[in-house]
C-alpha cells in the first residue's frame, strides 16, 4: 500500500477543484517525540509534509484547521496583496522537505493576509520550526519557535478558556524553556501543576518533568547527556 493517497478540495478563494496529498493513518505512527511535541515517523514519508493544501490556480494555502469560508473583503484583499502576482504550481504529489517548507511558508502568508485565526497561525509557525529542527538549522528554528510562542501567549489571552488550557499552558513553557526564558518557563510549568482545575494528568506530569529539569540544570547537577533526553 502506497503511504500517500489523494483527497480532492475546493478552493475557497477561486472556488477551483484541485487535488491535494495526504499520509494514510497507518504511515503516521510516531516513533518519537520532542518535549514540544514535534513527531519523528517510522515511515519515509512525513505526515507534516502534507499538511498544507495549495490551490495551483490561485495559491491560497491553507490547513484543514483553517477558516472555511472566505468574505468577499479577505477574497479581494489576497489577490491584491498576492494571488494576483501567483504563478501556477502544482504541491499535489509527493513533496520534497523544501516544498513542504516553502507550502507552510505560504500558509503563513495567506494567514497574515486574510486574517486567520491565531491558533491556526501559531500551528503553522510551529511546524516551520520543526521542519528547520529536521533540518538541524538551530539560527531558523529558534526564530520560528519564537514566533509561534508569541502567538500562541495570544491564543491563551484571547481564547484560552475554550480550549485544552493544559496543554496550551504546557507548551508555552516548554517554548520558553526551549528559547532560554527559563524563569518564565518555570512560571508556566507551576501554574499548570498548581492549578486545582487542571485535571490533565499527562500535562501535569510534563510540566513536573519539565520544571525538575530546569531546576537541575540551574544547579548544574545534569549532564549534556541527561539534558539531551530530556529536550
Amino acid at each position: 500500500m502506497e503511504p500517500l493517497y489523494t483527497m480532492t478540495i475546493t478552493c475557497i478563494c477561486c472556488e477551483a477543484s484541485y487535488s491535494t496529498s495526504r499520509v494514510r493513518p497507518s504511515f503516521k505512527k510516531a516513533s518519537n517525540r520532542d518535549t514540544d511535541f514535534c513527531a519523528y515517523y517510522k515511515s519515509e514519508v512525513n505526515p507534516d509534509y502534507y499538511v498544507v493544501r495549495v490551490c495551483p490556480s490561485c495559491g491560497y494555502s491553507t490547513t484543514e484547521n483553517g477558516i472555511t469560508v472566505m468574505t468577499d473583503t479577505q477574497r479581494k484583499k489576497y489577490y491584491e496583496l498576492f494571488g494576483s502576482r501567483w504563478t501556477a504550481r502544482d504541491f499535489g504529489g509527493s513533496r520534497t522537505k523544501e516544498q513542504a517548507l516553502e507550502s507552510y511558508k505560504l500558509a503563513l502568508i495567506c494567514g497574515g493576509i486574510i486574517g486567520e485565526k491565531e491558533r491556526v497561525i501559531a500551528g503553522i509557525l510551529h511546524h516551520i520550526a520543526w521542519l528547520y529542527r529536521f533540518e538541524g538549522n538551530e539560527e531558523q528554528e529558534q526564530r520560528f519557535l519564537r514566533h509561534s510562542l508569541e502567538a500562541y501567549v495570544t491564543v491563551f489571552e484571547t481564547e484560552g478558556m475554550s480550549l485544552n488550557n493544559a496543554k496550551l499552558m504546557y507548551l508555552i513553557g516548554e517554548l520558553h524553556r526551549r528559547t532560554g526564558d527559563a524563569s518564565t518557563a518555570v512560571r508556566w510549568f507551576s501554574r499548570v501543576v498548581n492549578d486545582k482545575k487542571i485535571v490533565d494528568a499527562a500535562m501535569i506530569r510534563a510540566s513536573r518533568e519539565q520544571w525538575q529539569l530546569l531546576r537541575e540544570q540551574q544547579s548544574g547537577f545534569l549532564t549534556d547527556e541527561a539534558v539531551a533526553i530530556h529536550a
